[in-house]
This record gives structure tokens, sequence and C-alpha cells, in this order.
């Protein structure tokens, strides 16, 4: 006769292990969409205009953080380009 399978206690290994391994996916997955919307929004531009300065004009003073973006809002606003409004 052949007996049927039991199913797993829950404090087995392998449920620990299932459920870090969902938990690490659910971690990545919220990481991706944050960093995502950062990208859209604008959030690494002024480092990325940091390390340029540094590197392509390297005795130029470079604009604090506040002058970076009022400069930058005023340029889109003299260039509207593809924006929609």
């Amino acid at each position: 006769m052949i007996r049927p399978a039991v199913p797993d206690r829950p404090d087995t290994p392998a449920r620990h292990t299932s459920w870090r391994a969902g938990a690490a996916a659910v971690v990545r997955a919220a990481r991706s969409v944050v960093w995502y919307v950062d990208s859209v929004l604008g959030g690494q531009d002024y480092q990325r205009y940091v390390a340029h300065m540094r590197r392509a004009h390297p005795g130029e003073p470079i604009a604090d953080e506040r002058v970076y973006w009022r400069e930058r809002y005023a340029d889109a606003e003299r260039n509207p380009g593809a924006r929609c409004c």
C-alpha cells in the first residue's frame, strides 16, 4: 500500500526559504518602482549635472541645487519643446 504524501510542516526550512524568496522579490519590485518614478521625475538630474561639471568643466563653479532647478524650469518655460502645455 502506498501512503499519501504528507504536506510539509509550516516550520520546515523549505517554507522559510520560499517565504524569504517571495519577500525579496517584493522588495526588488518596490525598489524598481521607486527607481522608475524617481527617474521620471528627474531625481538624479542634479547629481548628473554635478558629475558633468566636474568632469567636463573642472575650473568652473557649480550651481547649488536650488539655482540648478530654478534655471532648469526657467529654460523649460522659454523653450517648451515637445511639451503638451
